[in-house]
């Protein structure tokens, strides 16, 4: 299995998508990873890998300062049952273990679904591998996946 941010890069320069690989400290938290990064919370996307009940997934990218709203994606989706995977059935879906999980690369592209409030801004998100964020602009992105586009995000509920 090629290196993970080998195969970012790959996935990447095939898709004609312009990405920039950065190493990073290890964060504990998201607010801690935008701290590092310059970024506020709301500039790193979450990629979450999202199974649904026949087996197949998805992926919805969500901005660090926001939640993913179930019922929305259901809806959006059109099916009634979705879910977070355990972390080996996410690896299996992508490649990627959780926390460096990204479209780009996946060993299976999933439908892609972004969460509007990203569109037209530069993001950061998993690289792919820990250690690394990846800088994107979201609407490239967008395009290179023909990526669904809409609200599926609600506030992030206080911790």
């Amino acid at each position: 299995m090629p290196d993970p941010l080998d195969r970012v890069r790959s996935a990447a320069a095939a898709r004609g998508l312009d990405i920039e690989l950065r190493e990073r400290p290890a964060a504990s938290s998201l607010a801690e990873a935008a701290s590092l990064l310059g970024l506020g919370p709301e500039d790193i996307v979450k990629t979450l890998v999202v199974k649904r009940a026949d087996d197949t997934y998805l992926f919805a990218l969500i901005p660090g300062d926001l939640a993913i709203s179930w019922p929305k994606l259901r809806a959006l989706v059109g099916v009634n049952k979705l879910r977070l995977p355990e972390p080996e059935l996410a690896l299996a879906a992508t490649g990627y273990e959780r926390g460096t999980i990204v479209p780009i690369g996946s060993t299976t592209d999933w439908p892609v679904y972004a969460d509007a409030s990203i569109v037209g801004r530069r993001i950061a998100m998993g690289a792919g591998a820990h250690g690394y964020s990846l800088f994107v602009d979201a609407d490239a992105l967008i395009d290179a996946y023909g990526a669904t586009v809409a609200d599926i995000s609600q506030p992030a509920s206080p911790r």
